[in-house]
């Protein structure tokens, strides 16, 4: 059961939204291209890292309400491969982001079924952060809610070369590549493709995110910034995702020919 009464406070207006969305029909997995932590700092002329320490809370958000929402996936795109490139100052402090929310993070997860993994190349990040990262994998791994990846050093075209190296490594022959067996070899094997993928802050691209996953995922874009986030917008990204008619390359119901009609043709 969905407990309604910790994701709104009656007579407000996230209990408004929530009262529009359909819980029977919620996306399984969740994606997010979390966008704009350096905006926000620029616009109330803060350090960059002012924007990243602000964001820590909308993550916070979005985890909690999807865990309560009962969504089987959560993913979060924290880190690109391409985000080493940035000023050497940066990453430092992004790292040690990273590692202080893993650490303050972890018996909330633990406590609230979470279960929590890393997509990406988990090798290229300092030993002091692996050795968090994989203690909260350790610790969170017989839970069976929410599960929560957050990409790392994170590519969609180095995981679909690692799928190649994989899928040769396991000497499986040529003619025995099909798209199931492909999608077994990802880092996201044996979860379900995003059906919903929202990306903050206005930009239209989607990054080298998930693209063989979110080959049918609805896309919703919102101009807020990451750090501003909140279950509000989640609500309203979930409230556009069931207005949608999803049709997987096929016709709607409404376009569909009359089966008489083509009979009598």
């Amino acid at each position: 059961m969905i407990d309604f009464e910790a994701l709104a406070e009656p007579g407000s207006d996230d209990e408004k939204l929530l009262q529009r969305i359909d819980v029977e029909a919620l996306p399984r997995h969740v994606a997010v291209i979390m966008d704009g932590n350096g905006r926000w700092a620029h616009s109330r002329r803060l350090p960059r890292v002012a924007g990243h320490k602000a964001g820590i809370e909308a993550v916070r958000d979005t985890v909690e309400t999807c865990a309560r929402l009962r969504i089987d996936v959560l993913t979060l795109y924290a880190f690109s491969r391409e985000n080493w490139k940035r000023p050497r100052a940066e990453v430092s402090t992004l790292m040690a982001l990273l590692k202080e929310y893993v650490h303050k993070e972890l018996d909330r997860l633990v406590d609230n079924n979470i279960r929590f993994r890393v997509i990406g190349r988990l090798d290229d990040l300092p030993r002091a952060v692996q050795g968090g990262l994989q203690r909260a994998i350790e610790a969170t791994k017989d839970n069976d809610g929410l599960s929560f990846n957050i990409a790392l050093s994170y590519g969609s075209r180095t995981e679909i070369v690692d799928a190649c190296r994989s899928l040769i490594r396991a000497g499986v022959a040529a003619d025995d590549v099909d798209v199931d067996t492909f999608s077994r070899h990802l880092y996201t094997a044996g979860q379900p493709d995003p059906d919903l993928l929202i990306r903050t802050s206005g930009e239209l691209r989607v990054s080298n995110f998930l693209l063989w996953q979110i080959a049918y995922a609805e896309i919703w874009v919102t101009e807020t910034l990451w750090p501003d986030f909140r279950r509000t917008h989640l609500f309203r990204a979930l409230i556009d995702f069931q207005q949608r008619e999803r049709r997987y390359g096929g016709l709607t119901s409404k376009e569909r020919p009359d089966p008489a009609e083509v009979v009598r043709g």
